[in-house]
């Protein structure tokens, strides 16, 4: 097994979110596992603007539930600034409009990635939009 370096973890955090179902996310879990990659994934839906910190604290919380972190201030805020950060990337798109899909969360030792696939529109007009963010902790 070759090291897991910090692309490995956001490509996880990446394959998260991009999962289709809850038995895929168990699968993808379940493989990362094998690699000692941790994760997580959590579906959202709603108005930009006002999800922003509701999004976040879905990342935080799905985070700990499911032990890819532990319930430490370092460990929290890690999640919680990579999660704002991979927000502010698809900002741009999601102004003032409705966005739904998942939110990816990964972690192998001090490495951390929050990946948001999200599709942004209104009605059927939907754009796509993925942001990425990544935080070292101590592990």
């Amino acid at each position: 097994m070759s090291a897991v370096g910090s692309r490995d973890v956001a490509r996880a955090a990446i394959r998260m979110a991009l999962t289709e179902s809850r038995d895929q996310e168990k699968e993808m879990k379940a493989r990362f596992m094998k690699m000692a990659i941790k994760t997580a994934a959590v579906d959202h839906g709603g108005d930009f603007i006002a999800s922003v910190n509701k999004i976040t604290e879905r990342a935080v919380v799905a985070a700990k539930r499911e032990g890819v972190i532990r319930e430490v201030h370092a460990d929290e805020g890690a999640v919680a600034g990579a999660t704002r950060e991979a927000l502010s990337q698809i900002m741009p798109k999601a102004l003032g409009l409705n966005v739904g899909g998942k939110i990816g969360i990964a972690r192998y030792q001090d490495h951390i990635s929050v990946a948001v696939f999200f599709g942004v529109g209104l009605l059927h007009l939907d754009e796509v939009a993925i942001g990425l963010g990544h935080r070292a902790v101590s592990s």
